[in-house]
């Protein structure tokens, strides 16, 4: 019988200090990507500044958002449409071809 050459609570406390560790490397690598996320949100977006604005400037800045956004909404389905046919059209050649055996 073979036995072990570290011992069960060596065993035990080098799992729970990899796993510390590990959370630790998680936690920071979590941090960063949330500190990308911001800095890239930062740059792309504006911030938006309404004050000081006549209502009629105000509609105008609505209408133009909600156009900005009906823009990305349409993209949206195209991608998810095109896709979703480029997943049909697989399903739909996998059962026409003959299967190989």
């Amino acid at each position: 019988e073979r036995k072990s050459k570290i011992t069960a609570s060596r065993k035990l406390l080098l799992k729970s200090l990899m796993l510390a560790k590990a959370k630790e490397c998680w936690e920071q690598e979590h941090e960063e990507k949330e500190a990308e996320k911001a800095r890239y949100l930062a740059e792309r977006i504006p911030t938006l500044e309404t004050r000081g604005l006549s209502l009629s400037a105000l509609q105008d800045l609505c209408r133009e958002l909600h156009a900005k956004v009906e823009v990305v909404d349409e993209e949206r389905y195209d991608i998810e449409a095109m896709s979703g046919m480029e997943g049909r059209k697989k399903m739909f050649d996998a059962a026409k071809s003959p299967t190989t055996q």
